[in-house]
């Protein structure tokens, strides 16, 4: 037994993936599990790249895309704490151009009808995906439509200087804060913290995200050292999958004009479970959040406690929606029984386009992360499986561990000699 975690029980996450892998269904994964910030678990299988047979390795690369969105919005809050803007701010207050933002009402094209907003958007709203913003990819309304048109979201030579003065002249979807919706508000987020720091998205995140939290192979680029990591991306094919993405020409080898702050990272498995960890840590000196930052984050922000399958069923996103809510960044579990999943009470995570996967068990001090490279990630219930193989694996709970951890820890700080036995004199006062 590891941390109180069944290593026979563990063991079935592995052969588990093994069948995946197997059946041709993915070319590849790998999961790394900790409790108490210790790995208790990791295993791979398969290949990072299946035509030059590039076996999957612990510091294998992987596109994480949608996961960048924690990572952004961490960024984010670390300039919320040093009071550079409240959350109910209008976002207008920082993008001028967005005083003017209409909503959709009927129509499309030049015959499309907008009407006022009932109330302004909020950076809180960007944070919860409530905003009124789409995605082009949806593919599902006249506003998606131009969002395509508009290249919002990307693009050769795009920047997000471009994306915020497209998106001034585009509708918005719905009155924010009265649905969600998956959309490029975190790329504005991105954009917000460039604003406020005055620095470039990807120089603010290292410097204040991935070097606390020890990320040394993440970034909005592959670094040059791990050029020969990189795992090739496939996606669906009614035949098991095809190549989507070489690893020896893809455009991640360069820093790209458009930093999407919602979907343009790479990471490792370790460095995303030492980002996790940092969320989760009991001892934070040097975390980049404060406890409280950090609680406020992954708790469910929507309005009235609703989840996410009362606030309006958006096309696509990275999670299911029937018990879950939706904090700041972070999906929430807030109704296990309704989600149908065996899960717990306050699981906050997200997952990326590629079908990676990561959460936080803030009850059960665990984090998982789950890698491998197939588009879209709707293709295969994985990630539910996984949530039941990890908790299914639980035998013990944590706060006994904690609870024994943290005293050994003060014994040692504040007795060094103890010895373990007390002796019978009575304390003096």
């Amino acid at each position: 037994m590891l941390n109180g975690m069944s290593e026979v029980r563990l063991a079935r996450i592995g052969e588990h993936l093994e069948k995946y892998v197997a059946s041709g269904k993915l070319p590849g994964a790998s999961i790394l599990v900790t409790r108490l910030n210790e790995p208790v678990y990791y295993f791979d299988t398969g290949y990072a790249d299946v035509e030059r047979k590039t076996p999957i390795a612990r510091d294998t690369v992987f596109r994480i895309y949608s996961m960048t969105k924690p990572i952004t919005s961490v960024a984010l809050m670390t300039l919320y704490e040093r009071g550079m803007f409240q959350l109910d701010d209008p976002v207008s207050d920082y993008i001028p151009s967005w005083k003017q933002l209409r909503v959709y009402e009927s129509g499309d094209g030049a015959s499309m009808q907008t009407r006022e907003l009932t109330e302004p958007m909020t950076i809180k709203h960007l944070l919860t995906h409530t905003s009124g913003l789409t995605y082009g990819f949806m593919q599902n309304h006249p506003v998606d439509t131009l969002y395509r048109e508009k290249q919002v979201g990307g693009g050769r030579g795009r920047t997000l200087q471009d994306m915020v003065d497209a998106l001034a002249e585009t509708p918005l979807l719905f009155d924010p804060g009265s649905r969600w919706h998956y959309s490029v508000a975190t790329d504005v987020c991105g954009y917000l913290v460039e604003y406020f720091s005055g620095e470039p998205l990807d120089s603010y995140i290292d410097k204040n995200v991935l070097q606390p939290a020890g990320m040394s192979h993440s970034g909005f680029k592959v670094k040059p050292s791990d050029r020969d990591l990189l795992a090739a991306c496939y996606s669906y094919d009614p035949s098991g999958y095809k190549l989507q993405d070489d690893p020896t020409s893809s455009a991640y080898h360069h820093r790209p004009s458009y930093l999407s702050g919602g979907g343009g990272m790479v990471s490792t498995i370790d460095d995303y479970a030492a980002f996790a960890n940092a969320m989760l840590a009991i001892d934070g000196e040097d975390c980049m959040l404060g406890l409280r930052t950090r609680e406020y984050m992954m708790s469910n922000h929507l309005p009235h406690h609703a989840d996410l399958a009362a606030m309006g069923q958006s096309v696509f996103a990275e999670t299911s929606f029937a018990g879950v809510g939706f904090g700041l960044g972070f999906s929430v579990v807030v109704d296990p029984q309704n989600s149908a999943v065996l899960d717990v009470y306050g699981c906050a995570g997200w997952g990326g386009a590629a079908s990676t996967y990561f959460w936080i068990n803030p009850q059960d001090l665990i984090t998982v992360v789950f890698m491998t490279q197939l588009l879209p990630s709707s293709t295969y219930p994985i990630r539910r499986e996984l949530k039941t193989l990890v908790h299914q694996a639980i035998v013990e709970p944590a706060d006994a561990g904690v609870r024994d951890m943290l005293t050994d820890m003060l014994l040692d700080e504040a007795m060094p000699d103890y010895d373990g036995e007390y002796d019978d004199e009575p304390i003096k006062h």
